[in-house]
């Protein structure tokens, strides 16, 4: 390797000081670091790749401004879509058939629900039965409630009974019951015939009972056939019940049903000689000869 070509540091000794006039300019230029060439080159670089960093940069605050966007809109929607919905005003119970008074309109946020899910008059509401409980001010969807008679079992509406008085169901038939004209809501009157010691006599025993619901309780979602239902689910109380079941087990039983002119719906009031279930005390043929005296 000649002097030109090889880096090497020479000293003072025995062979003389060391003399810059020796090293030719391609020497010097080789030993020492061209330091503006350098940064030069490193200069070159970063320019060659500024257009790739500027890009991703640009890229990333476009994404971040379109999720700030879309979270935006979405908020904006669902605070502006508002409606006037039926809510429960009170805390509603299953099978308890709803109340007009329990039920209120309020506006709330609907936007995410499917179109139709809430009831925008109260009439549409009234009557209905809650299949769960519904808490107060919750609105109230068409998932929640169901027409009454159109559930079966632990989801069915509880009879429309009185305080004071129970059901009792009554056998029927086509002869027997008005030729199945007899629905829900109806009202008839109740005919007894007796026969005792060769002697048969018919009379009208009770009128005016509310008859709630007629054939058993899996019919009522069936569609009404030609066959008349085999019975009638009639209110009464509980001292009524116990004459009802002693005519139909020593008697035969007979039903008229009367006009809807004579109609007169609304609360019964308790009956002041039978106001519980606990105020029947039992019934034998001398209550009964007591009671209908024109039969014996």
């Amino acid at each position: 390797m000649t002097a030109q070509t090889r880096p090497w540091t020479a000293r003072a000794g025995r062979f003389g000081p060391f003399r810059d006039s020796a090293l030719s300019d391609a020497t010097r230029g080789y030993l020492a670091y061209d330091v503006p060439a350098l940064a030069r080159s490193n200069l070159s670089g970063l320019t060659s790749r500024r257009p790739f960093t500027l890009l991703g940069i640009l890229l990333a605050l476009l994404v971040i401004a379109a999720f700030v966007l879309v979270a935006i809109n979405a908020s904006t929607g669902q605070g502006s879509t508002t409606q006037a919905v039926v809510v429960a005003s009170k805390d509603l119970s299953p099978r308890i058939p709803i109340d007009g008074g329990a039920l209120e309109l309020r506006s709330i946020a609907v936007s995410g629900y499917p179109t139709g899910s809430f009831f925008s008059k109260v009439d549409q509401v009234k009557g209905m039965v809650p299949l769960v409980t519904i808490s107060a001010g919750q609105p109230i969807t068409g998932n929640l409630i169901a027409k009454p008679g159109t559930t079966l079992g632990s989801q069915s509406a509880f009879l429309p009974i009185p305080s004071g008085y129970v059901a009792v169901t009554l056998p029927t038939s086509e002869q027997q019951g008005v030729g199945g004209y007899i629905q829900p809501d109806d009202y008839i009157s109740v005919i007894a015939t007796v026969q005792i010691n060769g002697k048969v006599a018919t009379k009208t025993i009770f009128h005016d009972l509310h008859v709630i619901r007629v054939g058993p309780l899996e019919a009522e979602s069936v569609p009404a056939g030609t066959t008349p239902a085999s019975s009638l689910t009639v209110v009464v109380t509980e001292c009524q019940a116990e004459f009802i079941t002693w005519f139909l087990t020593y008697g035969t039983l007979k039903y008229a049903l009367e006009s809807y002119h004579d109609y007169a719906p609304g609360d019964q009031a308790k009956d002041p000689n039978c106001p519980s279930v606990i105020s029947a005390r039992g019934v034998t043929l001398k209550d009964v000869q007591a009671a209908y005296p024109t039969l014996f």
